[in-house]
């Protein structure tokens, strides 16, 4: 089976590979100053064999707290118990021996903290939590209402870094609020022009121009315009799994949408098959209501 490593390799990812930054946007997400001799060390997941990166951003502060971060621009209500997945892992990697969970010496592990930036373009709050306790089957049909379930919890915080939202956040971690200038120069574009690919190129030279993330786009200009292509298609090719689960009559049919396009990957397909899949069907959709009305 092929890997697919550049699946979960995005802009905000690569933009946020360094270890200073990954501080400052701790810094501004929770309002708090870190010591400066604490050192931060990322410790994203990884499985070669199948995607390059499991989850979005994951680090370590002086070995005393964990942070997972999850860049969205789709809502999804499951982000709980993906996180919940993703810590534990993390915490196997940490530990290492497996036998020192069986010593009776009590074990120290890292505080954690779980956060997803959603960037999409649907409403939402500057900041709202999602809950892994939602996600729970309710017991009361197997005669247990009342009882204090459940007894497993993982909180994450959502907050909307679209920019002009949540001025504190932005204002406290400059590189975050570029990013969010970026984002939204490209949709601005993209409106005007009705070109996505075009959209981006204008946006690159745009904020070239006027010294936002001037030296990253320098840099990375090329390789951040075919990655936010890939992003945004494979999220087209989510949407239109969606939108098909809904006219089979399916309430879940996002999860449904997300679980093909993840089974397609694991298959070997890459992100380009998975955009062409998507192209040839939203090009059937477009000429289906059509031909359904001359049969009418």
């Amino acid at each position: 089976m092929q890997a697919n490593r550049e699946y979960k390799n995005s802009v905000f990812t690569l933009l946020f590979s360094d270890e200073d930054l990954l501080r400052e946007l701790y810094c501004a997400l929770e309002d708090v100053t870190l010591p400066p001799d604490a050192p931060v060390a990322i410790n994203t997941l990884s499985d070669a064999l199948f995607m390059d990166r499991i989850n979005d951003i994951s680090f370590e502060i002086d070995g005393k707290l964990v942070v997972l971060l999850e860049h969205q621009s789709t809502m999804n209500p499951n982000i709980p118990l993906r996180m919940l997945m993703y810590i534990t892992r993390i915490y196997e990697k940490m530990i290492g021996d497996d036998k020192a969970v069986y010593a009776t010496k009590r074990m120290r592990i890292p505080f954690t903290e779980f956060f997803m930036l959603y960037i999409g373009t649907a409403k939402c709050p500057d900041e709202y939590t999602l809950r892994l306790s939602d996600l729970f089957e309710r017991p009361e049909s197997l005669g247990l209402a009342g009882r204090n379930f459940p007894a497993l919890e993982l909180k994450v915080r959502v907050i909307n870094i679209n920019h002009g939202r949540n001025a504190g956040i932005a204002g406290r971690c400059k590189t975050l609020y570029w990013y969010s200038a970026f984002i939204a120069k490209v949709r601005e574009f993209e409106k005007g022009l009705g070109d996505r690919t075009e959209a981006i190129k204008r946006a690159i030279k745009y904020c070239r121009e006027n010294d936002i993330l001037k030296d990253f786009l320098e840099k990375h200009g090329t390789e951040v315009q075919r990655m936010l292509t890939k992003e945004w298609k494979l999220e087209d090719a989510l949407a239109v799994r969606y939108e098909e689960g809904l006219e089979d009559g399916r309430e879940e049919g996002c999860e449904e949408g997300e679980r093909n396009v993840i089974a397609m990957l694991k298959s070997g397909k890459s992100p380009e098959e998975i955009i062409r899949e998507y192209d040839t069907r939203t090009a059937t959709a477009k000429s289906a209501p059509s031909a359904s009305l001359g049969n009418r």
